[in-house]
């Protein structure tokens, strides 16, 4: 039975997953339009976040679509198969669980963020201009 259910969610995820994907890619919204010095200020600060996801998974969509919006150029590492990032993600963070950001400060410390609407809050508040 557990094949079945296995075989089942992995046929919808190969049917649905691309057209999720077109769907994002259609509905893109405009970035933020910063000033040259300005943005790679932000970019600079981008550096160290890193995005663990997984392609199809609709927060993580939720999450890149607000990145594009603020036109942060994060780093997103896919986390669905087993390897190296998902490893990293569950060493670190101490879930399998996505979205997850990544984030460094410059003393070398990490905090892990799960949810999108925390990791969300979390991007406007430092990135969104007013």
């Amino acid at each position: 039975m557990k094949t079945i259910v296995r075989f089942f969610f992995k046929t919808i995820r190969i049917i649905v997953g691309p057209l999720m994907l077109l769907w994002e890619f259609i509905s893109r919204p405009k970035g933020t339009v910063r000033q040259p010095g300005s943005q790679e200020q932000v970019d600079q600060q981008c550096r160290n976040i890193v995005l663990y996801q997984y392609r199809t998974c609709p927060f993580c969509m939720k999450v890149r679509r607000e990145m594009r919006r603020l036109s942060l150029n994060i780093a997103t590492l896919d986390t669905q198969q087993e390897g190296k990032n998902r490893d990293e993600l569950v060493r670190g963070g101490g879930q399998a669980k996505v979205p997850c950001l990544k984030i460094t400060d410059q003393a070398g410390n990490s905090q892990w963020m799960y949810e999108s609407g925390a990791i969300i809050e979390y991007l406007r508040g430092r990135f969104a201009t007013t």
